[in-house]
């Protein structure tokens, strides 16, 4: 049975953080102290952090979880290194490289700089991978997508490396008070993410660990088209055994890839990766789409040829009804109209010959 953990106030310097911290890119591990620093700046609100604690104090209720490290005596921070560097910037602004002003300034005109830190101290760091478990998956203070999935996956490989995924994530599940099947989509995703990121992003500009969205990968595996499009099966005991890795390329740059309207073909959204996994079900539809067609015009092919023929000519019949409706209104056309109307009646009459013909082949 492991021992409770100790709460300490200890001194800021005996304090370091975690080099494997969930939350960070892992572009970002191993870094050192002022290329975090300076990515906490930029991406974390930072200084917002330096001016609450400087103004009033380091509340108590929200202790730092550290760990001791016997190569040096000295405490690692594996939950609050946020508050553990705007700590260090309250005490030290030189460590800035960025955003020198805006520490500066709270440096200079805040009333509290601490010198000790209160603490938690667990006896392993397991004990801090458990209870993070709960307090940031299924908790009050939850992480982003990507931090729990990459979270969740230490876990696996800390506690269960020799389980299979779906023993790991039962385990795991019940440990932090969340659901199985959320539990493996989000290993099974991460693993999807790490063949992504090992790829290099497949070179797509701009593409990295800090501007990909791992919601489009969790959003995707709850789609069984999709799911199946990228190669995973999770009725099978290893998933991701079978995963495709042209296809998830090719997802990628759907997703990613910018045309010259810096615009991408889909976006993330739940209707557009709706729209993708009928159109992954429907091999004409998906042919389309991979000529070149947009992703609405790919869906509409999805539908019945003959539900889209009638449905197209019944709102173009409504529309010109509404128009014929107003069209004694106007005081002024504007000055393609005569065109548009000379082009809908060529095109009634084509559709018409087209509609007679096929019934004299009938007759």
């Amino acid at each position: 049975m492991s021992s409770k953990p100790v709460f300490k106030n200890i001194d800021l310097f005996n304090l370091k953080p975690d080099s494997d911290n969930p939350r960070m890119p892992k572009s970002f591990h191993g870094k050192s102290d002022e290329e975090i620093i300076n990515y906490l700046l930029l991406e974390s609100s930072l200084v917002e952090l330096m001016q609450a604690i400087g103004e009033n104090d380091f509340f108590p209720g929200e202790q730092l979880l550290v760990v001791r490290d016997s190569k040096d005596d000295k405490y690692i921070v594996i939950e609050g290194n946020r508050r553990l560097t705007a700590v260090r910037l309250l005490n030290d602004p030189s460590l800035a490289k960025v955003q020198t002003k805006k520490v500066t300034k709270v440096f200079n005109e805040t009333k509290y700089k601490p010198s000790s830190i209160p603490c938690l101290v667990f006896p392993t760091k397991d004990e801090i991978l458990k209870y993070l478990g709960y307090r940031h998956i299924t908790g009050i203070q939850t992480w982003k997508l990507l931090e729990k999935a990459r979270y969740l996956k230490r876990l696996q490989d800390k506690l269960y490396p020799d389980d299979e995924l779906n023993s790991a994530s039962r385990k795991i599940a019940k440990m932090i008070g969340s659901r199985m099947d959320y539990v493996r989509r989000l290993l099974v995703g991460f693993d999807i993410y790490k063949f992504i990121e090992d790829e290099s992003f497949f070179k797509i500009p701009n593409l990295n660990d800090t501007t990909f969205h791992f919601n489009y990968i969790a959003d995707s595996l709850n789609k069984a088209h999709i799911t199946e499009f990228l190669g995973i099966d999770f009725k099978d005991t290893v998933p991701n055994a079978k995963q495709n890795a042209s296809n998830i390329k090719e997802w990628v740059g759907w997703l990613f890839v910018r045309n010259s309207e810096n615009q991408t073909r889909l976006k993330g959204t739940s209707t557009d990766l709706s729209k993708l996994n009928k159109i992954l079900g429907d091999l004409t539809a998906l042919q389309a789409f991979r000529d070149g067609s947009s992703l609405s015009r790919a869906y509409q092919l999805t539908d019945d040829m003959s539900n889209l023929f009638y449905s197209s000519l019944q709102k173009s019949l409504n529309y010109l009804e509404q128009a014929d409706d107003v069209v004694h209104r106007i005081e002024k056309f504007p000055s393609a109209t005569t065109d548009d109307l000379k082009n809908i009646y060529k095109l009634a009459r084509k559709i018409k010959n087209t509609v007679e013909d096929f019934q004299d082949d009938l007759d």
